[in-house]
């Protein structure tokens, strides 16, 4: 069985970092980035933090429309990745409940399906975390699918995926008493199979919204798409938006 504890300190490098960094299109980026502005409701050249960046897009993107960015992850591949961008990022190698400052940026937004990796406690401390680095009445904004509310609903045991030059399987498993999903993953390649393990911690949208609250935000909503949509029942994904308090 993975261990939700470290798995994700090794998950994104060879076949599955060059997945994850293959799916989305430039299209994608700029509708994302669009949708952060909006969410975090910034001004011009605000200073904002991506985390976990991956490989950088949205940052690289957002610097180009003036924000000063720091991009934080984990994986070195990514933030090599990251770096070859050419463009004015403060690019940090970091495990994401790692944040050093206080108090420093007027937004932070986690994209991409990376909230729930780590454990209950290491979930509230990553939240606690990126309040403490806001300024009072800065936003955060995440997204998520790991809900019960979105997760059940569409359950699929396997599904096949093609990925740029590859195909990747995902073998879903849910643990009830765990409330944790667990995939193992195989990308095939010109004949070459690798295979991952992931887990995620699955919250139902009310735990959710709690450990918003016992993180310090206030006015938190939950989103049930980019377009301002309310969360219901089979919504695809949650996107929770909440205020930095001060002293948070």
């Amino acid at each position: 069985m993975t261990d939700p504890d470290d798995w994700w300190r090794t998950f994104f490098t060879g076949a599955a970092a060059a997945c994850w960094l293959a799916v989305p299109t430039e299209e994608h980026t700029r509708q994302e980035a669009d949708f952060v502005e909006r969410a975090l409701n910034v001004a011009p050249r605000s200073r904002l933090l991506d985390v976990p960046c991956g490989g950088g897009r949205h940052s690289a993107e957002l610097a180009r429309r003036g924000h000063l960015m720091t991009g934080l992850d984990i994986s070195s591949e990514f933030i090599q990745t990251a770096r070859a961008r050419g463009v004015d990022v403060t690019w940090e190698e970091r495990e994401m409940r790692d944040l050093p400052w206080r108090a420093h940026f007027d937004g932070a937004y986690c994209l991409g399906n990376s909230f729930g990796y780590l454990d209950d406690k290491g979930n509230a401390d990553f939240l606690k975390a990126v309040a403490r680095v806001l300024r009072p009445g800065a936003r955060f904004v995440f997204e998520t699918g790991y809900v019960v509310e979105s997760l059940i609903p569409s359950f699929q045991e396997r599904a096949w995926y093609p990925v740029d030059d590859q195909f990747l399987l995902a073998h879903r498993r849910f643990e009830p008493a765990e409330g944790r999903i667990h995939v193992e993953y195989t990308f095939v390649r010109d004949g070459a199979i690798e295979r991952r393990s992931m887990s995620a911690r699955v919250y139902m949208y009310r735990e959710i919204m709690e450990l918003m609250k016992g993180a310090g935000f206030t006015n938190v909503v939950g989103l049930g798409s980019r377009d301002g949509a309310p969360y219901r029942l089979g919504s695809p994904q949650l996107i929770v938006v909440g205020e930095a308090t001060a002293g948070a």
